[in-house]
């Protein structure tokens, strides 16, 4: 940062403002991301302390809170001694566990942010926040409002400030209480350095203003950057940018200031007695940042060293199958992880798979009669292709009093006094009886089951908004190639095939977009699995894929599905095409997937305190159904609570082992991959996907107030893009504490099955890929095949690591160690 220099940058300031406000996206499009992201050129620790410093963020758990995992023994003793023998030698080991144990550390440090900008309400006496804020929220959410309110903003083609001004222009009213501002705000040259000029004085003081100001409403703020860089992000979309809700504020302010104190004010400078300390000043390191540290080290290994030690215990005769009976490709989800251990009980010769639910198709989807295209693979992809829905036999059903006609005068007073009637008798039932509703988002209803999808493309040069509509053959080979290569399913073919995405069912909750497929921008991924099914069935890519080595048998059939996560219900589609030879074969799957979804229910139902676990197993069901369309239920889902794993390996690896649904599971066989050109595109996708989704639960786990969303219990949705406390709150990033409140705030390990030299090689080919490992914002340990020896990464070389757990509980019945505990379980070797 140029805290050296006085002349005021106003391009440089605007940039680093955009890239340490929050990134979180509209609503439809919440997809996890590191909260951090801004710090993660620094090393974790070093960007914690750096985060914590500067904004006032709580980047850990407590001292407290350590101490208390440790007398629980969550936190082991051996683990401590090894963390303080690694990090500060074996001779300072009684030294700094006295301090990690005993010593009482200060932590009343304020934060840089907003030290300048205080001196509004120190000096003047004004509190020019609730001024301003009230006023300027209102403004910003009527101008990118998306249906929510009945009357439109005045001035919407336009942009921001230009629509101000029009507005100013043509109306009896003002949003500004003085002439002179009135006045200002028609100059068609306003810059934030003159703003600056009049509200601040000194230029050296410009840069701290303007964080302090943005920084007093970042949900607003990181909001305006992220739609100014990417205004796809609004369906009707809006022309603003930060500089003009900067210059807009400025206006406020002088305006608050010029109507409170009169035109004869000074400017900020000429008050401030003491210069607060520059907000990118170095942070220096502390005694207690080193006791934090070990004590992080020290919880997040005592997990690690038994996941590993389990990996090594796991050595039982797990062969796969010669001769399976199916087949099934799930996303790598930690929700998936569960499904498919359930289906491998129930049916022991299946075998399961997993890979990024938009299964290596990227493309935009426009439904039938839709207006808009929605991106269906991983947000940092700009497909260039189109899937089109052609035929959609049902029609959306819409409640009759939720409809456009409610509004006006005499039809709203008809429908009030008649079906209004019915809706409040409806709900009043509801609270009895939860049941699915027309205004419920359900993952069944992204996609029509009997519809019909024009995936292969007839004509190349026929563009739809510069998009191609479908795919070619040798586009869809390159597709169907890459993801069986992928996982390692290039042999031993079984009749059917199935290709699981998954989304959820959710009712009254702004957030939906976080319990659907992240792989997909935060939607379902049910046209993913049927367009990857059409292409891995089509006669003429199986024709080249055979001239390449793979050889899919004629009878065998891909068939795309959904699993709704929050019903655990599952839809299979295009099953008028499976070929009479394998209609048994999938009516006695179709019996195996309920029979694994009522035992993955069960599982689930331990964390809920409102269903009896104990109960059998139909009923456990039912009550989760019932509890996912609850409007009344603020937590329907867990959704990634406790992910704290990522496994890149063979299903032998990990098979057997019960991890508690806390890993995200991605397919990959070392033994067709020996230079790491798979696994390089799985590491890729790996560190920031689910590397972004560890960090986002932890730190709307340690920080709720300010890195998270708080309770949603109050929260109020504005303009259909964002939510906040009341009516005119600043907009909440992260995840709200129904979301977190049972998430361990450990940071990601994942788990390679490579040659170490060939994963060291494969992270390094790409510099962003590599940051995530050798900055330590995710952990990475390496299983070496040939002897499953275990190598942790850690100062850019490998280290050999020797679990300290010698033993690992073997347990036959899991039905009954759920139905123990709400917490989460060790990990166990299972049959």
């Amino acid at each position: 940062m140029k805290t050296e220099h006085h002349v005021f940058d106003e391009h440089h300031v605007l940039h680093q403002l955009h890239h340490y406000l929050p990134a979180q996206a509209p609503l439809k499009d919440f997809v996890h991301h590191n909260t951090l992201h801004a710090f993660q050129h620094n090393s974790f620790f070093k960007g914690l302390s750096m985060a914590e410093e500067m904004f006032g963020y709580r980047v850990t758990l407590s001292l407290r809170e350590y101490r208390e995992l440790y007398s629980k023994k969550v936190i082991r003793e051996e683990i401590i001694e090894d963390r303080i023998r690694r990090n500060k030698g074996e001779a300072a080991l009684s030294e700094w566990k006295e301090k990690m144990l005993h010593n009482s550390y200060s932590t009343q440090g304020e934060p840089r942010i907003g030290k300048l900008r205080s001196q509004w309400k120190k000096q003047f006496g004004i509190d020019l926040d609730n001024m301003v804020h009230p006023l300027l929220f209102r403004i910003l959410c009527s101008y990118l409002d998306q249906g929510i309110s009945i009357w439109n903003f005045p001035i919407s083609h336009k942009n921001f400030l230009n629509s101000i001004r029009e507005m100013e222009r043509n109306s009896f009213t003002s949003f500004f209480r003085t002439q002179k501002v009135k006045k200002m705000v028609m100059e068609e040259r306003l810059e934030i350095h003159t703003l600056l000029q009049r509200i601040v004085g000194d230029e050296r003081l410009f840069e701290s203003y303007i964080y302090d100001q943005q920084f007093a409403h970042p949900g607003w703020s990181g909001m305006v950057a992220v739609l100014e860089s990417q205004p796809e992000g609004l369906l009707d979309r809006r022309k603003i940018t930060l500089s003009d809700l900067i210059i807009l504020e400025l206006l406020l302010e002088i305006d608050a200031m010029e109507s409170f104190l009169g035109e004869n004010w000074q400017p900020l400078c000429e008050r401030v007695k003491e210069v607060p300390i520059p907000l990118f000043a170095p942070v220096e390191n502390s005694e207690l940042h080193d006791v934090i540290r070990l004590w992080q080290e020290s919880y997040e290994w005592s997990y690690y060293d038994e996941v590993l030690a389990g990996l090594l215990r796991n050595r039982k005769d797990r062969p796969v199958p010669a001769h399976p009976s199916f087949q099934a490709a799930f996303c790598i989800d930690d929700r998936e992880c569960s499904i498919r251990r359930h289906l491998e009980h129930a049916d022991g010769n299946c075998v399961t798979y997993g890979t990024p639910g938009f299964f290596g198709v990227e493309f935009f989807y426009k439904p039938a009669g839709g207006k808009f295209v929605t991106k269906l693979c991983p947000a940092p992809v700009t497909p260039n292709y189109l899937i089109k829905e052609l035929e959609a036999k049902g029609k959306r059903k819409k409640d009759v009093h939720l409809s456009k006609r409610s509004h006006g005068l005499i039809r709203g007073w008809i429908i009030s006094q008649t079906v209004g009637f019915w809706a409040a008798l409806r709900l009043f039932s509801n609270i009895f009886r939860p049941r699915i509703s027309e205004a419920a988002a359900s993952s069944f209803r992204h996609m029509e089951k009997g519809s019909r999808l024009q995936i292969e493309c007839t004509n190349p040069d026929h563009k739809e908004n510069g998009l191609q509509v479908g795919f070619t053959i040798e586009e869809m080979i390159v597709r169907v190639e890459g993801v069986l290569r992928s996982i390692g399913l290039i042999e031993n073919f079984a009749p059917l095939i199935y290709m699981v995405s998954h989304g959820a069912s959710s009712v009254n909750n702004p957030h939906y977009s976080a319990y659907d497929c992240g792989a997909c921008s935060g939607r379902p991924g049910s046209v993913n699995a049927r367009v990857i099914s059409f292409m891995a069935n089509h006669p003429k890519v199986r024709e080249a894929l055979k001239q390449k080595g793979i050889d899919i048998p004629e009878n065998t059939q891909f068939i795309g599905a959904i699993h709704d996560t929050t019903r655990d219900e599952i839809m299979f589609y295009d099953e008028e095409s499976i070929f009479p030879s394998n209609q048994e074969l999938h009516q006695k799957n179709i019996k195996l997937f309920e029979q694994a979804l009522d035992a993955n229910a069960k599982e689930r139902s331990r964390r809920f305190e409102s269903i009896n676990t104990g109960a059998d197993l139909h009923s456990v069901h039912d009550r989760i159904r019932e509890r996912a369309v609850s409007l009344f239920e603020p937590r329907p889902e867990l959704n990634h609570a406790t992910n704290t794993l990522c496994i890149v390996g063979r299903r032998e690896l990990t098979k057997g082992l019960f991890l508690d649904r806390r890993a995200f599971m991605n397919s990959y066989n070392f033994g067709i991959d020996p230079d790491g050109k798979y696994l390089f595109g799985i590491l890729k996708a790996a560190a920031p996907v689910c590397g972004g989704i560890n960090l986002e639960y932890y730190f709307s786990r340690v920080d709720n107030y300010k890195l998270g969303a708080g309770t949603k219990l109050p929260h109020n949705v504005m303009g259909l893009f964002g939510v906040a406390n009341g009516a005119d709150g600043d907009l909440r990033p992260g995840l709200p504490s129904q979301m977190i409140e049972v998430h361990d705030p450990i940071r990601l390990l994942i788990i390679v099955e490579h040659d170490p030299d060939v994963i060291l090689k494969t992270i390094q080919s790409n510099a962003d890929t590599y940051e995530w490992f050798e900055k330590e914002w995710v952990h990475l340990v390496a299983v070496r095949p040939a002897d499953r020896e275990l190598f942790y990464f850690k100062n850019g070389q490998w280290e050999v690591y020797h679990p300290f757990r010698d033993r690992v509980p073997e347990v036959h019945d899991l039905d009954r160690e759920f139905e123990k505990s709400m917490d989460n379980l060790p990990v166990i070797i299972t049959d």
